[in-house]
């Protein structure tokens, strides 16, 4: 009987495996090889029966990074680097202040729990159909605040700020992935786990060593190249965070309702005030929340299209982003290797994500 039904089992699963295992891992696999070669840099070689394709190896890869003539991928990069920072700072920032409010019962909570909620049901193209109208500098708020349409642009500013030359890409990586290393050894001294502790230290020292002494000669361009944050994002930041904020004020509503009442008439009898119950007790059993909800927001940001095109289109430069990159590139220009080769540079970002966290949460269900 056992046996019948591990049978039965493979037999109904077989067939999703092998529509994901062609459908997905197959055209990933495809994509990675096309990006490995020159597919695309010849016109009378794109789209005949039989093209003549090269494999070049990771030169794609090494112009998108390098090359002079993709400046526009690399400010898509760190434009998008700053759209996740604040898109996951406002969704969780607004989302955590709506459910603290809604936990104390208000009058009417039924009703404004659907409000909050309602952005969500939308899909990226109405939410930037909506906010483009109500954005354009002739109209919508500034017409209804009366700013001036000159200074608040909007989508359609050119300013850039924060910038920092591209050459230092290597220095700030180094930098940060040995900060990076430093948490995970302070957390598994903590754990008492000595030998995880003393190769995570060694690493960030490494790490340190070479970004004090090589870091500042490594050079990836002849000349600097400076890189920042576009004002025009402003206005896609605000419309993202009001359509997911509602997402997140779920999650941390459903924490929040989830923690025993008992937990924080203890920290009241122990002498805790509002602020401090909060803070030491409600906070930190929200964490694992914090963190899914970083998670998925972090994966939308990466791949975001859709809010973009629908608000400034495909060739406002100041609001480009990587994935409309891919588009452009691959079925305007017809480089079809190099577009995907910035697709796997998207799905890279998104797998060292999401790889983390479901390897952490793996290893959280097998402890239980």
């Amino acid at each position: 009987m056992r046996n019948t039904d591990r049978l039965w089992s493979k037999l109904v699963l077989a067939p999703s495996i092998i529509l994901l295992a062609i459908f997905v891992y197959g055209f990933i696999a495809r994509t990675g090889y096309t990006s490995l070669t020159d597919w695309g840099n010849d016109p009378a070689q794109i789209f005949s029966a039989h093209p003549v394709i090269k494999f070049i190896g990771f030169q794609n890869y090494i112009d998108l990074f390098t090359g002079g003539l993709n400046a526009r991928f690399r400010q898509d990069l760190v434009s998008t680097v700053f759209f996740t920072v604040f898109f996951i700072a406002g969704c969780l920032g607004l989302g955590l202040s709506l459910a603290l409010m809604l936990d104390r019962n208000p009058k009417g909570e039924g009703v404004w729990r659907t409000i909050f909620l309602f952005p969500m049901s939308l899909s990226f193209i109405v939410t930037g159909t909506i906010w483009r109208w109500m954005l354009q500098p002739q109209g919508g708020i500034n017409q209804l605040l009366g700013l001036d349409p000159n200074k608040y642009e909007w989508l359609t500013g050119r300013g850039n700020i924060w910038a920092f030359d591209w050459n230092k890409i290597p220095l700030i990586t180094a930098v940060v992935v040995a900060i990076v290393l430093i948490v995970m050894a302070v957390r598994a001294l903590r754990e008492g786990q000595r030998t995880r502790m003393l190769v995570a230290f060694a690493c960030a020292a490494l790490l340190l060593v070479w970004a004090l002494f090589v870091g500042p000669n490594v050079k990836m361009l002849p000349a600097p190249e400076l890189h920042g944050f576009n004002i025009a994002f402003i206005g896609i930041i605000l419309a993202a965070v009001w359509q997911m904020s509602g997402y997140t004020m779920a999650l941390y509503l459903a924490g929040l309702r989830g923690i025993p009442e008992e937990i924080r008439e203890a920290a009241r009898v122990d002498g805790a005030g509002e602020w401090a119950t909060y803070r030491h007790v409600v906070f930190p059993l929200l964490s694992p929340i914090t963190l899914s909800a970083m998670i998925i927001l972090g994966h939308i940001s990466l791949k975001i299209f859709d809010l973009v095109f629908a608000m400034t289109g495909p060739d406002n430069g100041s609001t480009d982003v990587p994935a409309l990159l891919m588009y452009i590139t691959s079925f305007r220009q017809n480089a079809l290797a190099v577009g995907a080769a910035i697709g796997t540079v998207l799905l890279l970002l998104v797998a060292a994500i999401i790889v983390p966290y479901l390897a952490s949460q793996f290893k959280t269900e097998e402890a239980r």
